[in-house]
């Protein structure tokens, strides 16, 4: 019996492990495992119905997030008084869950690329869901800003790869040694990459602005603030169903064997491994070898360095990169900021309650929604046409930075709307509106920017948006505890006032990128000679 046990687990190890070392360069060739033309295994061969359903799963995931991140904004009095809490405490407690989103790209992501989206998934959203329970449990303020801060760095792996699944069903002409290397956000084809990115770029910043309005909804309800949390635990289960019902469609599709939980996975190179598996199996023959077999014979400690490296090296070595890091930066920054500067507007300034504080965020979801639609029906088509225009040869990355031009001029005068209209005498209307305008231009900005990194760097977009994710995410985990003070000392006017002059000093960065980009591109080390 010790004999036969033996002999499976020897035979489960060769079957499972691989080395090309034994194979003639002929062979090399005839035993590579890929995917078919129509191959039904492969994500970017399932239906576009499906590709756009993953899709919307996906953002849905990172919009569970952008809501956990400022749900407890609308609870800040009750916190405060809860646990004896500053304001700087209170506003801490918030951005802390932002600053767990640095931890996302370097560390889920090579994760998930060692491992499978799955599994990454499997392994922290449960955990993700623990600290929203303890949370909601929490006795002091020690355990609370704690539990948000593990909470946000769990919930940093959903957001990341949501954007990583979107990715995997793009349809790019490439070769498979290439998937391995497939950028987080370069999903579908360059013409249709906008449109599914619309809804994974409105997600963290529709959540986020909904956020408080649950909270601040819930803190003057009558029931504890605590259901706050009780109700992201929720949303978070009801989203691990909605997995598992795409999983038991995805199994009838692709026929794939059934998976015991959760959602189906969806990198390739960890299919393709499976394939070779199951080919060995099948055959009998070890000989059949996956891309990524031949990847593992570089140790993964020595992968996961240049993984953590690579994006700080691009950093600090790519103008382009450094230059839209910092433009993202601070829309992202600004837009949590902006968020903890509401209450000094409306409830300071205009004697809201935290409910109907809530209902002021409205405004920024309308603003981004808006500019959804532009997007669509202005912008879109334009880069459509341009695809057309530059055929055979691939669109310059310049022209996704046309967008940002038109709105970057926007988005700074939207922070003086904002601010000069915040007077007591003067209708709330005026920086509801100044509102608006920061929803919209944020969105096509963020998008425009966002699209332009991945177009310029390509099969280096993962390691670019990677530094870029993690420095946004620092940017917006800190700049909002400086906004209460800010604008009780300087009043809402002057503070907003700031803010647009700092994004006036940023106006520029999409024009010279434009202009210049040309030559920086042909000077970079890590874009490729497609553009030049």
């Amino acid at each position: 019996m010790s004999t036969m046990q033996e002999s499976d687990k020897q035979e489960v190890a060769e079957d499972t492990t691989y080395t090309t070392q034994r194979l003639s360069e002929e062979e090399l060739k005839a035993f590579l495992v890929e995917f078919g033309p129509q191959d039904r295994d492969n994500p970017k061969n399932w239906s576009r119905s499906k590709r756009w359903y993953m899709t919307i799963v996906a953002s849905l995931i990172a919009f569970n997030a952008g809501v956990a991140s400022s749900a407890p904004a609308g609870i800040a009095s009750n916190l405060a008084l809860q646990f004896a809490m500053s304001e700087e405490l209170v506003v801490l407690c918030i951005s802390l869950f932002v600053t767990g989103y640095c931890v996302g790209p370097v560390l889920w992501g090579p994760l998930s690329e060692q491992y499978g989206r799955r599994l990454v998934f499997l392994s922290t959203l449960p955990v993700y869901t623990c600290f929203q329970v303890g949370c909601a449990l929490a006795h002091n303020r020690t355990s609370i800003i704690v539990l948000r801060l593990l909470a946000g760095i769990f919930a940093a792996a959903p957001f990341t790869n949501s954007g990583a699944i979107i990715s995997d069903m793009c349809v790019i002409r490439t070769s498979l040694s290439n998937i391995i290397c497939m950028p987080h956000l370069c999903s579908w084809d360059a013409s249709t990459r906008g449109k599914a990115n619309i809804l994974f770029a409105n997600a963290p910043f529709i959540g986020s602005a909904l956020g408080p309005l649950v909270g601040g909804y819930i803190s003057v309800s009558g029931i504890s603030w605590r259901w706050t949390f009780w109700v992201l635990t929720i949303f978070v289960s009801l989203m691990r169903e909605m997995f598992r019902m795409n999983e038991h469609i995805v199994q009838n599709g692709l026929c794939i064997t059934l998976v015991v939980t959760s959602l189906p996975e969806t990198y390739p190179p960890i299919l393709l491994l499976r394939k070779a598996r199951q080919k060995r199996v099948q055959t009998g023959d070890h000989r059949y070898y996956a891309p990524m077999e031949t990847y593992h014979l570089v140790a993964f400690s020595d992968r996961l360095k240049q993984t953590l490296l690579r994006p700080f090296k691009m950093l600090f070595q790519e103008p382009m990169l450094a230059a839209t890091t910092v433009y993202t930066s601070f829309i992202y920054g600004t837009m949590y900021m902006v968020f903890e500067a509401f209450p000094s507007v409306y409830q300071g300034e205009h004697g809201f309650n935290p409910g109907t504080l809530g209902l002021t965020y409205l405004p920024v979801v309308s603003g981004c929604v808006t500019a959804s639609f532009v997007y669509l029906l202005v912008f879109n088509p334009r880069y459509e046409a341009a695809v057309q225009r530059y055929k055979p040869n691939h669109v310059p990355p310049e022209v996704r930075l046309e967008m940002a031009m038109w709105t970057s001029p926007l988005y700074a005068i939207a922070f003086f709307w904002f601010g000069w209209t915040s007077f007591p005498h003067i209708t709330v209307w005026g920086p509801l509106s100044g509102a608006f305008f920061l929803g919209f231009s944020s969105i096509l900005l963020f998008l425009s920017l966002i699209n332009y990194i991945v177009d310029v760097y390509l099969f280096a977009a993962a390691s670019a948006l990677a530094a870029n994710t993690v420095v946004r995410s620092a940017a917006a985990g800190g700049l909002p505890l400086f906004a209460p003070r800010m604008y009780s000392a300087l009043d809402p006017r002057w503070a907003s006032t700031i803010l647009g002059c700092v994004a006036l000093l940023m106006m520029p960065i999409p024009f010279v990128l434009y202009k210049y980009g040309t030559t920086l591109r042909a000077k970079s080390k890590f874009a490729p000679t497609i553009h030049r």
